[in-house]
């Protein structure tokens, strides 16, 4: 699958977080170079993804969102690698890296550097 030719709007939830943060990015980079993306209040995410024609990602309902899988839990940055056919293995390892500091388990010590700079950024930013 890969990269997307044509501009998409993408949907998520309000004053993102970590898994949030590397979604766009993952997108912008490797999905949807022209992306655009619209932050709103968590209820009402599926409902703006329907009047805008927007790809929802990392809210309840949304197909890109968190998952579990042979009883190990992934996160939505996972979903878009998983659908989106992406397989630069350093993109593997960056997975890791983000469920870890989006709360999960692991030993991947570059995650609390990565939880650090996604509430650095939330801090500085006035809005999403």
């Amino acid at each position: 699958m890969g990269l997307i030719e044509e501009a998409m709007k993408w949907v998520t939830r309000e004053k993102a977080r970590v898994d949030r943060i590397a979604c766009a990015w993952l997108i912008r980079k490797f999905i949807d170079t022209k992306a655009e993306f619209l932050y709103v209040p968590k209820e009402t995410v599926m409902d703006v993804a329907k009047e805008e024609g927007a790809t929802p990602f990392d809210a309840p309902g949304a197909e890109l969102h968190h998952y579990e899988e042979n009883g190990q839990e992934f996160v939505s940055f996972d979903a878009l690698i998983k659908k989106y056919e992406l397989k630069d293995a350093a993109l593997f390892e960056l997975a890791k890296i983000v469920r870890v500091a989006d709360g999960g388990s692991g030993s991947e010590v570059e995650a609390a550097g990565l939880e650090a700079a996604a509430t650095g950024f939330r801090l500085l930013a006035k809005d999403d």
